[in-house]
């Protein structure tokens, strides 16, 4: 028997004063984070741990915001994600600011997680579906060289406010991901959806599959992660700006023929705040979705 599947959420990029921060923002009727209904889909689908990765600066805040509620629940951890985890002394960058991205804030929790395993980022809405899908997969098909991806429609994953970027998929008959794209600056335009970053205009095509950061990993990806980690650091020493990403990890085992991703169809709704006029869509949907008995009046009751 499988252990249940964890849930690591990426939150290293939350605010340490609660209400300015899009992550620790109230948006459901209770006032309840995004991320509230990602922890509680979760625990629908059968998820027994949650994992949040933290800057040390919000540790306390994280803990005295979510610790109340998830109590007698699920299982909490929480993992401090720092310039220095995992970097030894040699390779230390004295003058870096900027975080190291999302593979190494995943590579900051190997040593809490023994599970299968479902990353998400704190502040966007993945929708039941999704949680459903990974949760099944994650108990029932992942192995060492099989990992997955929750897919997206890109036509679903758009802001009205602006452009996004969006990690799009290349994917075979068989459903598994071949290779991801960041593309940036894309938007629609007249009936189209069109990417203008990286000096070309590209027209995609819309039920193209997305990835919104919703990951289902074998364990054994730690080693991996921790083997292109090592490699990355050294070779990025005097770019104080680079980051390592989940998506290069992908694209690197596929190049290799070290693992397949299946793409899952789970991704069916999806909202997240990327400009400020987001936010009273959100409200909104999350208030709809109430409305229509998909969560409870009160979600921690």
């Amino acid at each position: 028997m499988h252990n249940k599947p964890t849930l690591l959420v990426l939150a290293a990029g939350m605010g340490s004063r609660y209400g300015g921060n899009k992550q620790i923002d109230g948006f459901g009727p209770k006032g309840e984070t995004i991320l509230e209904y990602s922890i509680f889909d979760a625990i629908r689908a059968g998820f027994g741990k949650v994992v949040f990765i933290v800057r040390e600066e919000i540790f306390e805040v994280a803990k005295e915001k979510f610790l109340p509620k998830l109590e007698g629940k699920i299982e909490v951890d929480f993992v401090i994600q720092s310039l220095d985890s995992f970097v030894p002394n040699e390779l230390k960058q004295a003058e870096r600011k900027k975080p190291f991205g999302t593979a190494h804030a995943v590579l900051c929790a190997k040593d809490v997680i023994n599970e299968p395993f479902a990353v998400i980022n704190a502040d966007d809405f993945y929708g039941r579906e999704a949680f459903s899908a990974i949760g099944k997969f994650l108990s029932t098909e992942v192995k060492p060289d099989l990992h997955a991806m929750v897919g997206y429609a890109i036509q679903n994953v758009l802001s009205e406010h602006g452009t996004v970027s969006r990690g799009v998929c290349d994917m075979n008959e068989k459903g598994h991901l071949i290779g991801m794209v960041e593309r940036t600056s894309i938007s629609r335009e007249g009936g189209k959806i069109v990417s203008k970053g990286e000096d070309e205009i590209l027209e995609i095509a819309e039920n193209t599959p997305v990835s919104m950061n919703f990951w289902g990993f074998h364990q054994n990806v730690f080693a991996d992660i921790e083997k292109m980690w090592n490699k990355f650091l050294p070779e990025n020493l005097e770019n104080l700006k680079s980051e390592f990403y989940i998506p290069t990890v992908a694209n690197n085992l596929i190049k290799a023929k070290e693992a397949a991703f299946d793409i899952l169809e789970g991704g069916k709704i999806w909202f997240g705040v990327t400009y400020t006029e987001d936010k009273p869509i959100v409200i909104d949907s999350l208030q709809k979705l109430h409305d229509a008995g998909e969560y409870p009046a009160d979600l921690w009751k």
